[in-house]
């Protein structure tokens, strides 16, 4: 049996809470953002995504660099919240904002492909029937996108799990604060024979990311049902119920 030493035991609590922090709260903005870029007609949205998803290309220390600048008691942000008596930089909110930041791109993708798939007939339909836009978004668009949004939610957990770059930078490698795995194997790795003493947070990391990213697989390639706008003659057709986004199978004859 691998058995974990204190401060392994402590970086792999403070990595599952921070994940698990950063993926709900960027899977909550995914929502928001997603489902307006995936309904918004408006020009230059294209802008909104490009910037949305710059941390996924951008390496992780510049994305640290830019919120270092923007959380710091100097920057614009951190000045408003130094002056409320709250303090980002190096605390474990640090860790979680740079998790969240990082994995969000990830989480949006998911999540508006989701939105995307969902046929918006079904939606314009519910609102011909009297539902209100709000009762539209919570018992049909949601529910007929549960999917994507778990596979996005498990895709941004895996990767705050792996994050090191952005968290270095403005969170600090503080054991038993703000230590996460990948930051507990890099402190061992610099050390001598250090190496030989990480593998099992190497280990634990790899199943824990396989694990959550084949979820991820998995639930993301539900299919979601789709009313279909030319139906063919002599075919058997999608009747939604548009309060609940279920549907049954109706012949030709009904």
């Amino acid at each position: 049996m691998m058995l974990l030493t204190t401060e392994e035991i402590s970086a792999l609590k403070l990595s599952f809470g921070f994940s698990v922090c950063a993926a709900t709260i960027g899977t909550i903005g995914s929502i928001a953002l997603g489902f307006f870029l995936s309904r918004s007609r408006i020009r230059g949205k294209w802008i909104i995504e490009s910037v949305a998803n710059l941390p996924l290309v951008l390496p992780p220390v510049v994305t640290g660099y830019i919120l270092l600048v923007l959380l710091a008691p100097s920057g614009p942000i951190g000045k408003i919240l130094e002056g409320l008596g709250f303090k980002i930089i190096f605390t474990p909110y640090a860790a979680i904002v740079a998790a969240a930041v990082v994995s969000f791109p990830l989480a949006l993708r998911t999540i508006k492909l989701s939105f995307d798939s969902i046929n918006n007939e079904i939606e314009k339909t519910a609102r011909t029937l009297g539902a209100s836009k709000t009762s539209v978004f919570f018992e049909i668009t949601l529910p007929l996108a549960k999917n994507g949004i778990i596979a996005g939610w498990l895709l941004a957990f895996a990767r705050s799990l792996g994050e090191f770059g952005a968290t270095i930078m403005i969170a600090g490698n503080i054991a038993g604060r703000t230590q996460t795995i990948p930051l507990a194997i890099f402190s061992k790795a610099t050390q001598p024979g250090g190496i030989d003493q990480s593998w099992r947070l190497v280990v634990l990391s790899i199943i824990i990311s396989c694990i959550a990213i084949a979820f991820g697989e998995i639930i993301g390639k539900g299919k979601f049902p789709k009313l279909r706008k030319n139906p063919e003659k002599n075919k058997d057709e999608r009747d939604i119920n548009f309060y609940t986004g279920k549907e049954r199978l109706v012949g030709k004859n009904g």
